[in-house]
């Protein structure tokens, strides 16, 4: 797509008032593909003044046809599902197939959810001589980070948009081009002007004014915990709502009973799936001690075969963050056994697919996110010992169990402090509520626990 040189306000693309532009490089390359505006608090008060002023009508819109404009923008995104995967790749780095199933078909899928759930969700009850409506929050800024561009702006708009509130988006500055294009989708779809607003700018510019801003209810934002705090000490300044979604360090927990090859095998993929840049990356292996020197080798083997089938990272600074960690683990005394801090190519931000093994729970590289491909592999002696390990962080995001027999996994699933855990590799639900424990944030994304967020409770007494 070509890049709009203006924000998304009130209905059409408008200049911004800043002259500043931020630079989009290709992460492959390293090669500049775009400028766009940097918005700055003056074209933020604009778009929460066009939020604001459309949220009333919105607000009052039938549920149904609020679902047909979600519908209509799930047909568009449908309808661009190939310049969708050819624009995150080109910003983002992912390989173009990886783009199309995953960066361009899940948020198609996620849209499709929230335009049924639109016309099915009851906004209000009745409890015993009340009325309880459940009625939009207000006006939304949503802050979304670089790493799934599109899915994470879907799945606050989407059921922002579902619950008649209106929006102000602030995208990550590394992928503004899918930002773009999807506000392109909403004014195809006919959503309202002032319903959806976009903004691109620099997180402590624009990010900044508009959790700031006084005419947004709530903030939902997801990206790392530092920022995350930030964010909250703001918003509770002011009494408003947040949904945090923050970092991980996910534990695959895999039991003795369990098929080692496929634990270890769906194991690594998962870390090193989108560069290893997933919140919810099973970045820590647990295996028992008696299997461990088996399933090193085994991450070993299938970490090889993903040398060229990975892409970048997102930046310059990305990639050294990532061979920071890298560096540090080889200092603490972690093992490498695979990869390693060099870069496998002369251009771009490319990591080599890294494997560490003679892992401790108090290790750098086993407490702190480090939103690359990089795997850790620790022991384990029984499952008293996998379970503290396994709840050993400050972080509860997601995570994973293995195990011959389900209900054994399942136990050990409900024991651990996560957010959600997927069972012998189950597969990913659109509908089930996302969201973490501790650090990893507060609130939930997706499905009716979704919804929720960006709704308020009044009764009415009869």
């Amino acid at each position: 797509m070509k890049a709009h040189d203006d924000l998304y306000i009130d209905g059409a693309w408008r200049p911004a008032t800043s002259t500043d532009a931020i630079e989009v490089v290709n992460p492959a390359d390293e090669q500049i593909i775009a400028r766009v505006p940097a918005a700055g608090p003056l074209d933020v008060d604009t778009a929460v003044r066009a939020a604001r002023a459309a949220l009333p009508a919105w607000a009052a819109t039938p549920p149904a046809e609020r679902a047909a404009r979600l519908a209509a923008l799930r047909d568009v995104l449908v309808t661009r599902k190939d310049e969708i995967a050819e624009t995150v790749t080109a910003e983002l780095g992912a390989p173009l197939p990886f783009s199309q199933a995953v960066h361009a078909a899940v948020p198609i899928a996620v849209a499709g959810s929230y335009a049924e759930l639109a016309a099915t969700h009851s906004f209000e009850e009745k409890v015993g001589n009340s009325t309880v409506l459940h009625e939009p929050i207000g006006v939304v800024g949503a802050i979304t980070p670089w790493n799934y561009p599109l899915h994470q702006i879907v799945a606050k708009v989407a059921p922002a948009l579902a619950a008649g509130c209106t929006v102000v988006l602030k995208p990550a500055e590394d992928t503004p081009l899918t930002a773009q294009l999807f506000a392109e989708a909403v004014h195809e779809a006919g959503v309202p002007a002032g319903v959806f607003n976009l903004v691109t700018g620099r997180g402590p510019v624009a990010g900044q004014a508009l959790a700031e801003h006084p005419g947004v209810d709530l903030v939902s934002f997801t990206g790392s915990t530092a920022v995350g705090r930030q964010i909250g000490a703001v918003a509770g300044a002011a009494v408003k709502k947040v949904a945090l979604e923050l970092g991980g360090k996910s534990a695959n927990v895999i039991l003795p009973s369990a098929d080692l090859a496929k634990a270890v095998n769906v194991g690594v993929a998962n870390v090193m799936s989108n560069s290893g840049q997933t919140c919810s990356a099973w970045t820590r292996m647990l295996v028992h001690r008696d299997r461990y020197d088996e399933a090193v080798e085994l991450a070993r083997t299938a970490a090889a075969k993903y040398g060229d089938r990975i892409g970048p990272v997102v930046s310059a600074k990305q990639q050294a963050r990532v061979r920071g960690y890298i560096e540090k683990g080889i200092a603490e005394g972690a093992r490498l056994v695979a990869g390693g801090p060099e870069s496998p190519h002369e251009k771009g931000y490319f990591i080599s697919p890294t494997v560490f093994a003679d892992v401790t729970p108090g290790m750098t590289i086993a407490q702190e996110e480090i939103f690359g491909p990089v795997l850790t592999i620790l022991p384990y002696d029984d499952e008293e010992d996998a379970l503290r390990i396994a709840n050993g962080t400050v972080y509860g995001l997601a995570g994973a169990v293995w195990a011959a027999d389900e209900a054994e996994a399942v136990a050990f699933a409900r024991r651990m402090d996560t957010g959600q855990v997927d069972i012998n590799g189950g597969r990913f639900n659109p509908l089930a509520p996302f969201g973490g424990y501790k650090q990893s944030g507060v609130g939930r994304e997706l499905g009716a626990h979704g919804l929720a967020e960006y709704l308020q409770t009044k009764s009415l007494q009869f």
